[in-house]
């Protein structure tokens, strides 16, 4: 079998080489059943990281004054789900590369499942920051794991939509949270529990759902293993389906394929442009009812149903994106929808005290716009990284992005208690004003090519 001990491992570029016109390939395939399933099962560590950010924010609302909590505890609670993010990125990443997609596709919902039934039955801030961080850890090793796997399933007509979905899902899952905690907060002063309980069903859920994915035939090909490939292949897309496009010869994983040469500059883009852009989604997001409170809206439950409000319309500039994302140019669906919602951002921070209607059209304008720059999070860094380090790229990027989310996350409760609504949006929309700068300077194109092509050094 080929890729065995003194075998010479060959390139895929040899392999099955009737004509591309005359043959099934992953470049060329029609939407079938399974990519539909395997979108909707990716999107699930998306879905979680929407649905684990949001309860926070609602549960705080009654742990707060339940345990004393001062500003830094709170924001330290927040911000606990996104420094676990930062460590399982990194590591999931890179251990996905080594041992394979398939295996890892399950394997990380089930702490998932564990840790937020723990919660259930924390008893202090200490415990719950732990559980919190192993939540996150796992959450984190997800996207790579789910995105790189997608990414090497998806056609390249629908490559970008595929991905973009991805978001629209930590969209819905962030907006179900304030609906699901909203509804929670009837079971009285202890619905905090059951908040911090309910990520573990549909992980479960998804956990099963999954069972049965088959291992992505570019890393097969990546580590040697052609007949493997072949047999995933079929799997997935019938037994006509070929090799013949993929277009990467085998290649061991490397951390330091990521900051030499070409792919320096790709992981500087990719690290900057998605931190920035994810700053201030993570803090209005995590404290969105405070802020609301804190920009005069006040009621019976006016600031959560806002901070719902604010996820649908999310939801509505990722759908929207999406819908573009194999029609525009990648740069084009980045860069105007990145300053339009940083200068909503700066306009909030500006004139905090203006009407409320004038707030609301702000937000409106942030949350529809920067859905651009949101879906291209994962497009971008599955696509300029090849096979063999790529979930490495995307866990990389996540962990330097939740670096500057949770820094955002920590610091926004700190600054709306000391400084006022008006600064703390100030310093998101200046986070934001150096991504779009970025953006124009480096951002690729990357929507015409095959994905062998595009993630060529």
């Amino acid at each position: 079998m080929a890729g065995e001990k003194g075998a010479r491992r060959p390139d895929p570029t040899e392999l099955d080489t009737a004509p591309a016109s005359a043959s099934l390939s992953i470049d060329n395939a029609p939407l079938s059943r399974f990519h539909h399933r395997l979108t909707l099962y990716s999107g699930g560590g998306p879905l979680l990281d929407g649905y684990v950010l949001g309860i926070i924010g609602l549960a705080l609302t009654q742990i707060t004054p339940q345990w004393h909590l001062t500003p830094t505890w709170q924001g330290a609670l927040g911000a606990s789900a996104l420094i676990g993010l930062f460590l399982g990125g990194l590591v999931g990443g890179y251990i996905t590369d080594l041992v394979g997609r398939q295996v890892m596709y399950t394997l990380d919902l089930s702490l998932v499942v564990v840790c937020s039934v723990a919660q259930f039955f924390v008893a202090g801030p200490w415990w719950l920051l732990v559980l919190r961080l192993l939540v996150g850890t796992a959450v984190g090793a997800d996207y790579p794991i789910a995105t790189s796997l997608l990414a090497e399933f998806a056609p390249r007509r629908h490559r970008g939509s595929m991905l973009g979905w991805l978001t629209t899902m930590w969209a819905i899952g962030n907006a179900v949270a304030y609906l699901v905690g909203d509804a929670l907060l009837a079971l009285g002063p202890d619905a905090w529990r059951w908040m911090l309980l309910s990520p573990a069903v549909p992980a479960a859920l998804l956990m099963l759902g999954r069972l049965g994915t088959p291992e992505s035939p570019r890393w097969l090909l990546s580590k040697g293993r052609v007949e493997d490939a072949k047999a995933a292949l079929a799997k997935a897309l019938g037994p006509d389906a070929r090799l013949d496009d993929l277009g990467e010869p085998p290649a061991q994983t490397s951390l330091r394929a990521l900051v030499r040469g070409d792919y320096l500059r790709r992981t500087v883009f990719v690290a900057v442009f998605w931190t920035c852009s994810i700053w201030p989604i993570y803090a209005i997001y995590a404290f969105g009812p405070a802020m609301l409170t804190a920009f005069g809206l006040t009621g019976a439950g006016a600031d959560t149903l806002g901070s719902a409000a604010i996820g649908l319309l999310f939801i509505v500039g990722c759908v929207a994106a999406t819908l573009l994302a194999n029609r525009w140019p990648r740069r084009r669906l980045l860069i105007w929808p990145f300053v339009v919602s940083t200068v909503a951002l700066l306009l909030l921070g500006v004139f905090p005290a203006a009407p409320v209607p004038v707030i609301a059209a702000l937000f409106t304008v942030y949350a529809v716009a920067v859905g651009g720059p949101t879906i291209l999070q994962w497009i971008y860094p599955n696509e300029l990284f090849p096979t063999s380090v790529r979930a490495t790229a995307v866990g990389l990027g996540t962990t330097i992005s939740r670096i500057g989310a949770a820094l955002g996350t920590f610091v926004t409760p700190l600054l709306l208690a000391g400084a006022g609504i008006g600064p703390t949006m100030l310093l998101a929309g200046a986070v934001s004003a150096v991504g779009a700068l970025v953006c124009v300077l480096m951002a690729p194109e990357t929507s015409t090519g095959s994905l062998a092509t595009v993630s060529a050094e």
